[in-house]
């Protein structure tokens, strides 16, 4: 039986200090108002400073524009009226171009928390839905993983809390839709506002929540009778379960990636973006349950799990690391040959100001794992997919950041201490939640009709 060390339980405990006080700098050290913003963004450093020279240029400007406005009003007295118009228009352009950026730099740390808080709720639902897909098909070789599988989705229930809050209480700063004055005058979200209106998005935040923590609950139960029952009834109970959460999950992740990403952008919209994600969050769950595996085996607590368990682990990153490539081109593809304003909106920012992770993360994603995986024999060498999982990880992290941060903050984006403290927080409160869950029984399944055939498994 797994247990957690106190040196590893400490140093997430440590992570987590850290990181909860670096988001709270994060929300501390946010400007209040436009003066604030204007000296912060004099006195900045990051990737916004060209947007902020951009800005004082166009003021410098404008005031040389009042000031030859003043020379010619001296000499015909006439256009003085038109000449003060003018100008009053600009300051007023100005006042809200301010009063936008103050919105995004406000929004800064909310995102940075809901990146990070996304990422790792999104581990462990993936790997509930792996879990439910080995039960759906009766699979024979996965059984000897179900308790680690198990023991990750522990953390589902406080990271869908977690998120689930996130998203409630951002308000505006996320979610455009629920800024009243603005649906009215914009007819397109007034189009939306049966589906996008705050009661029904929480109706459906709260199905989504109750749903996938139900079917967890219920699946470890009867996992666990299955160890003590006289008969098959607990696991048939949960392949019927099974069955019945893929087709509520079918619905429900579609659903939850327009309500928590697309909705950002409201007028923007993909037919490919839930299954985008899904690709996301699967890939990044049998990541970790790869490595997480690797780990006790490190530990000799899991000698049941063989390298062919291995294997056909890294077959699963491999294959849904070209199946995320396949969407990701797909989607930027089409939006890029049709060239409808509407859509290509959404990739200008991205390309534009994010450049360098937006094709960055195609190489961690496809590059890096097809170099390191496609060779068959390197799939069952431990330090191979520990180095694929890692560049997995972190490109799919980046491609969480993409779905947010261009969306909420815009250009005015980098990362610094909000972001890497919201990082250490979820991952030092992932590490003891995933801990704890994989401490509560032995490591081996019993009664489960393929554990023989399981443990026996060879590629």
């Amino acid at each position: 039986m797994y247990t957690i060390s106190s040196k590893l339980k400490i140093t997430a405990i440590i992570f987590m200090i850290v990181g909860a006080l670096g988001l709270v700098y994060g929300f501390l050290t946010t400007p209040s108002n436009v003066e604030e913003l204007k000296e912060m963004m004099a006195s900045e450093e990051h990737h916004g400073d060209s947007e902020a020279h951009a800005m004082n240029s166009e003021e410098e400007d404008h005031h040389e524009a009042i000031s030859e406005h003043e020379v010619v009003n001296e000499e015909h007295g006439a256009a003085a009226v038109s000449h003060e118009t003018n100008a009053h228009e600009s300051a007023s352009h100005d006042d809200a171009h301010y009063e936008h950026v103050l919105h995004q730099y406000q929004t800064k740390p909310w995102s940075a928390t809901f990146v990070n808080a996304f990422f790792f709720f999104m581990i462990a639902l993936g790997a509930l839905v792996f879990y439910a897909i080995q039960y759906a098909a009766s699979a024979g070789w996965s059984p000897v993983l179900f308790r680690v599988i198990e023991g990750i989705t522990a953390y589902l229930l406080p990271g869908s809390i977690i998120v689930f809050l996130i998203v409630v209480f951002a308000g505006t700063h996320f979610y455009p839709w629920q800024n009243e004055e603005l649906v009215a005058h914009d007819p397109i979200l007034q189009a939306k506002s049966g589906y996008l209106n705050f009661p029904f998005f929480l109706i459906r935040g709260i199905i989504y929540i109750i749903g996938w923590n139900l079917y967890r609950h219920f699946s470890r139960k009867n996992s666990l009778a299955q160890e003590t029952a006289l008969d098959l009834a607990p696991y048939k109970r949960n392949f019927k379960l099974a069955v019945f959460f893929l087709m509520f999950f079918i619905v429900t992740e579609s659903t939850m990636a327009w309500d928590w990403f697309m909705s950002m952008t409201p007028h923007w919209y993909s037919t490919l973006f839930a299954w985008y994600i899904f690709a996301t969050m699967f890939v990044s769950a049998i990541t970790v349950i790869a490595l997480v595996t690797i780990m006790l085996k490190k530990l000799n607590l899991v000698p049941f799990i063989n390298d062919s368990h291995l294997h056909d682990l890294a077959k699963f990153m491999f294959a849904f690391s070209v199946f995320w490539t396949y969407l990701w081109f797909s989607q930027f593809m089409l939006i890029w040959y049709a060239n409808i304003p509407e859509e290509v909106t959404y990739f200008i920012i991205r390309i534009q100001e994010y450049n360098l992770l937006f094709f960055g993360m195609l190489v961690l994603n496809f590059v890096f794992p097809i170099l390191i995986l496609i060779n068959s024999d390197y799939k069952r060498i431990p330090w191979f997919v520990i180095m694929a999982g890692v560049l997995l990880l972190a490109g799919h992290y980046i491609d969480v950041f993409l779905l947010v941060m261009p969306s909420t903050v815009g250009p005015y984006w980098f990362f610094g201490i909000t972001e890497i403290g919201g990082l250490l927080f979820f991952l030092g409160l992932f590490i003891l939640v995933v801990g704890a869950g994989l401490g509560k029984v032995a490591l081996r399944p019993k009664g489960n009709p393929f554990i023989v055939e399981s443990e026996n498994y060879h590629y």
